[in-house]
């Protein structure tokens, strides 16, 4: 996969601000109904959601395009970190808030089921790069430095429950955590040799920056293998207030079906949807584009499907780190199943 990305700068160059996402009206039609609860807009309310700079952000922004003026019916905030999103929902200034799933978790408990987890808005994030294109799994790793972020956090409890079940351990590889993803990509610059594992979309930002780089496999790849259910990575998902969900249920439904709709549009539209992350801030349109049309981390995966997802996830952290998840395994009123 080497060279993939080259001339992405050129090509970002003739990027313009498109408004809206073409086919959401059309995607709304195509939703089939994920609650027993029949959706609708509540007249005089404004349902209020937050959301973190990033893949999480990236599926929301056709709909937050389409929610403005007096009408709208969703007020929407982006945050960088998940601490600044928290005390938001336990004061009630929050309805909707699309977060780390370790987080939800570890809410849940905190607020004693104060939170649900509505659906799973971000798979799979994190890739391996370097400039070995023969690197294709764990086993490539043996020997190398790794450069990577988030030490004490998802990544580093991942790949630690990754190398656990493939029978590799620390010692077999040097671990090296940077602060920040930009950090990584300057190491593995100096050092031709090492591997970086980096989430989107910062993988794609390293690439364009060094068109050496290959990206050598997810690590869902070999998640998928060792993973309780086989089921994919859920990096990201949605909560909603119980309590917010019990006083407007039709609401609910309503956000679900509408998030679901601007997943779709930003997928089938990548060119409008990137412009349109750019302008939200979240990041460069050039970049938001190759992650959504060669990776698309953005997911909208609501019922049973988001509920085994979550589980298998959340069961791989309690293992290797009880206390991401809160200090025990969410019950079954963790999920919204409507």
């Amino acid at each position: 996969m080497k060279r993939f990305l080259a001339g992405l700068l050129a090509v970002a160059a003739s990027f313009s601000l498109l408004t809206g996402c073409g086919q959401q009206g059309n995607a709304v039609d195509e939703q089939e109904p994920q609650s027993a609860v029949e959706p609708g807009y509540e007249e005089g309310l404004t349902t209020r959601v937050a959301a973190l700079k990033g893949p999480t952000a990236m599926g929301l922004v056709c709909l937050m395009d389409e929610n403005e003026g007096e009408d709208a019916h969703y007020s929407f905030d982006l945050y960088t970190s998940g601490d600044e999103i928290v005390p938001l929902i336990g004061k009630g200034e929050v309805d909707i808030a699309l977060i780390p799933t370790n987080l939800a978790a570890t809410l849940y408990q905190k607020t004693e089921g104060g939170v649900q987890v509505l659906d799973v808005n971000a798979g799979n994030v994190l890739y391996v790069v370097s400039h070995d294109e023969a690197i294709i799994d764990l086993n490539g790793l043996k020997g190398k430095t790794v450069y990577m972020t988030g030490k004490g956090t998802s990544p580093d409890w991942t790949l630690q429950y990754l190398l656990d079940k493939a029978d590799m351990s620390e010692s077999d590889l040097t671990i090296e955590f940077k602060t920040e993803a930009t950090e990584v990509v300057s190491a593995l610059a100096q050092d031709a040799s090492a591997v970086g594992i980096l989430p989107q979309p910062f993988a794609t930002v390293a690439m364009m920056q060094d068109q050496e780089l290959s990206m050598n496999f997810p690590l869902e790849s070999v998640w998928e293998k060792y993973s309780p259910d086989g089921s994919g990575i859920a990096t990201g998902v949605t909560v909603v207030r119980t309590e917010f969900a019990k006083e407007h249920p039709a609401a609910v439904a309503q956000f679900v079906q509408d998030h679901q709709a601007s997943v779709t549009a930003a997928e089938e539209n990548p060119e409008e949807a990137a412009a349109l992350i750019e302008e939200y801030g979240i990041v460069k349109a050039a970049v938001a584009q190759q992650v959504i049309e060669h990776f698309n981390p953005m997911v909208a995966t609501t019922g049973e499907e988001m509920k085994t997802w979550v589980s298998g996830y959340l069961e791989m952290l309690y293992e290797v780190a009880p206390d991401a998840v809160g200090g025990k395994l969410p019950d079954e009123g963790f999920y919204y199943l409507g």
